[in-house]
């Protein structure tokens, strides 16, 4: 998903120094963000912030629907670029074709895992499908690291397995949890799983304690050890943990998704649908992508490409650094 702002910030991201100390946890709230159009869909958005910009390599995290798309239009993101990252796209309710510049053509559908690795650069377009009545997901980000960050463009496709832990149902689409391991490879350590928990469930996940935790709230009256979370809400456990404590005091069926990653040991720029190291690597890729060339073209998109925003007049500059 492209993030549609008109006048997209800056943000600094660096990992937070959490080498020392109790482990800690801290509530994230997003802000709505309209992705454009008078019938447009709102996403709520909880990375990147203010408060905190990472949650290991995740740097991007937007939650949608359920969306009527009857009233709202569905989605509809024309071709667009990406570098410096992979997206992340998972569905809970209603289904997007993906066509890219890589000649891939694919579908999201719930359960399903549809990675990009937008690397030196891609672009790709997203729309919801007819067959779609509600649409309900989370679209992700992962920042490459400064080694790997112009590296060729892919797409990969994972159905994970369903798996049963007490009173959770557990879907791992990327890293290991609950002893399910997925096999699509990434360029730093990660977690992303989707988990159910039962009505009045306890489950205590073992998880890497060089890890830092992010549990995004779908619905349900959850907790995070003794945290409680409302829904759109991410609760952000920090590294120096063996064991993470989820508890659903709803009377009904409660989904979360847990990301994870060691802190990012690196310092990046993010803007509009870019990530860099420098305003000098922002600049060139939006010239590139204005100038038609680096990203390639979407073939069978009926409709044009989506324009860059403008760049400020000033040197691009952090917006804030996490704690």
């Amino acid at each position: 998903m492209s993030n549609v702002e008109k006048e997209p910030a800056a943000v600094r991201c660096g990992a937070a120094d959490e080498t020392g100390g109790t482990p800690r946890t801290e509530v994230l709230t997003p802000r709505a963000v309209p992705l454009g159009g008078p019938r447009a869909m709102t996403v709520r958005r909880t990375l990147p912030q203010r408060s905190r910009s990472l949650i290991g390599a995740w740097c991007f995290a937007d939650h949608y629907g359920p969306d009527d798309v009857a009233e709202t239009g569905g989605m509809v993101v024309p071709p667009h670029p990406h570098t410096g990252l992979q997206t992340v796209s998972w569905l809970f309710s209603g289904e997007i074709e993906h066509r890219d510049s890589l000649g891939s053509h694919a579908f999201v559908r719930p359960g399903e895992l549809n990675l990009m690795t937008g690397g030196h650069g891609i672009s790709h377009s997203e729309v919801s499908t007819a067959a779609t009545t509600l649409l309900h997901g989370v679209q992700l980000w992962v920042a490459l690291p400064d080694e790997h960050r112009h590296t060729g463009s892919a797409f990969q496709h994972h159905v994970p397995a369903a798996v049963r832990v007490d009173g959770a149902e557990i879907r791992v689409f990327l890293g290991s949890l609950a002893g399910e391991t997925s096999p699509v490879p990434t360029f730093t350590p990660l977690l992303g799983a989707e988990i159910l928990l039962e009505p009045g469930a306890v489950v205590s996940l073992a998880v890497d304690p060089a890890f830092e935790h992010g549990l995004l709230v779908d619905h349900g009256d959850v907790r995070l050890g003794d945290t409680r979370l409302r829904p759109a809400e991410l609760g952000y456990h920090s590294p120096g943990t063996r064991t993470l404590t989820l508890t659903n005091d709803s009377p009904d069926t409660a989904r979360t998704v847990l990301l994870g990653g060691p802190p990012f040991g690196e310092d990046l720029l993010m803007w509009w649908n870019f990530v860099g190291r420098t305003n000098e690597d922002i600049v060139r890729a939006r010239e590139d992508w204005t100038n038609g060339t680096r990203f390639g073209e979407v073939t069978g998109y009926d409709g044009a490409r989506l324009p860059a925003p403008e760049l400020p007049n000033v040197p691009l500059k952090p917006r804030g650094r996490p704690h």
